[in-house]
């Protein structure tokens, strides 16, 4: 077992108490409902999706004005479209959760292909570590089991605040894949990659001002954007490749797509390399921009504090 694991979360009897009742119950209905039909529970999702749509204003505006910033070309109809869709699929996002933590593999193996594997062959040949740079796409929960039923990975992730559900989160999402570093351990996750490990890597989130460049992203010309991608794709013999999830359009299932690797990065040049990863981003989110979770404010720091927020 390596050393960079993250400890697996023990069960407490702590988690009996009250105040996690109301945790256990929501657990045990999406438990329950991850075993029903596939179709079923895609359209389950999408009813829920529309209900978070009709009640849930704020977070309406925040994926409007993350819309209308990143595609000021498209008609205010286009984009209430996309808008209406992104709420149905983070309603399904909440069951493929539960798909992703209990499925058994065999159903894993029949939804969820992986394309490009190629080029992670050929990495690992090459004794290379190998850098997965993903994004926030709804399907990500499912998808990052369908990688490590494939090719089982490290994962570099938030711990969750409900030390339940992290009892939880950690045992789904560890199934298939090798470990699991707390997105704090940045030591542990460059040892994974000198250890000729794939690392997955979410780098298209704001995650502040500490250690980020103010670079475009879409039609916004000042985005904060996180420089630690550049720590990790630095490290000695290790290569750089995006991992592409989403959901078939014909509800088919699930395919992520590895990229060929990412030439000539990285370079010395701090802001061309995250101005390449975001352009990167951009891409692999146009593949299916309903899918991307548009309801994170993106854009919440601005260059200078004083500016007024975008979500205003």
């Amino acid at each position: 077992m390596s050393r960079n694991k993250v400890l697996q979360p023990d069960f407490k009897l702590s988690f009996l108490l009250p105040k996690y009742w109301l945790t256990w119950l929501g657990v045990f209905i999406l438990y329950s409902i991850s075993w029903l039909p596939y179709k079923w529970q895609l359209g389950l999702g999408r009813f829920v999706g529309r209900l978070l749509f009709k009640f849930g204003s704020k977070r309406q505006n925040v994926a409007l004005t993350n819309l209308r910033l990143c595609f000021p070309e498209k008609s205010e109809q286009e984009l209430q479209r996309i808008l209406k869709t992104n709420f149905e699929n983070a309603g399904i996002a909440l069951f493929e959760t539960g798909m992703g933590w209990w499925w058994p593999n065999w159903r894993i193996k029949r939804k969820v292909k992986v394309k490009g594997f190629e080029h992670i062959v050929k990495a690992q040949q090459d004794n290379q570590g190998i850098l997965l740079l993903a994004m926030h796409n709804m399907c990500l929960e499912i998808c990052a089991r369908g990688i490590g039923y494939t090719h089982p990975v490290v994962v570099f992730y938030r711990p969750h605040n409900n030390q339940l559900m992290e009892f939880f989160q950690h045992r789904g999402r560890g199934r298939s894949n090798k470990y699991m570093l707390g997105k704090r351990d940045v030591k542990g996750l460059i040892r994974a990659l000198r250890e000729k490990e794939s690392c997955v890597y979410l780098p298209d989130q704001d995650y502040g001002r500490n250690k980020s460049l103010f670079v475009p992203f879409f039609n916004v010309k000042e985005t904060a954007t996180t420089t630690g991608t550049l720590i990790f794709a630095r490290q000695k013999n290790t290569r750089s490749f995006m991992l592409i999830p989403r959901r078939n359009d014909d509800d088919s299932g699930y395919t992520i797509e590895v990229s060929p690797q990412l030439d000539n990065f990285p370079t010395d040049d701090d802001v061309q390399d995250v101005t390449r990863v975001n352009k990167e981003l951009e891409q692999a989110i146009m593949v299916s921009p309903e899918q991307y979770m548009w309801l994170h404010r993106r854009f919440k720091t601005r260059p200078n504090p004083d500016d007024k927020s975008l979500y205003k």
